[in-house]
């Protein structure tokens, strides 16, 4: 990897920060839910996000202080209210994000 890194990394306090991405990124014309990631680096917990397409890719991240635990987070779309749940729900007025764990990445966070 080159030393200009072709990401823009943008890093959070918490979760509701990084979910407000979410819930923005789902009202846009193209309705996209971006996907969010945990991976233990070095020995930290980042969960992120990526946004973005080619020529401009933004990874959004922050420094949990532990492992998720459940599989999804069902975000209220008029609220912004967020809670750690273990399968998609029924409720309409939710986005269900799953939670993925990554044993690797090649991203080198800052």
């Amino acid at each position: 990897m080159s030393d200009q890194d072709p990401f823009i990394y943008l890093k959070y306090k918490n979760y509701d920060d990084l979910l407000k991405v979410i819930l923005y990124s789902s009202q846009s014309m193209l309705g996209a839910v971006p996907l969010i990631y945990h991976i233990n680096y070095n020995g930290q917990n980042v969960v992120f996000i990526q946004t973005g397409s080619i020529g401009g890719i933004t990874i959004h991240y922050f420094l949990a202080s532990e492992k998720p635990k459940k599989k999804f987070i069902e975000l209220k779309r008029l609220t912004g209210d967020f809670a750690f749940v273990e399968k998609i729900g029924n409720d309409s007025m939710s986005i269900y994000i799953p939670m993925l764990e990554l044993e690797s990445v090649t991203l080198k966070f800052p």
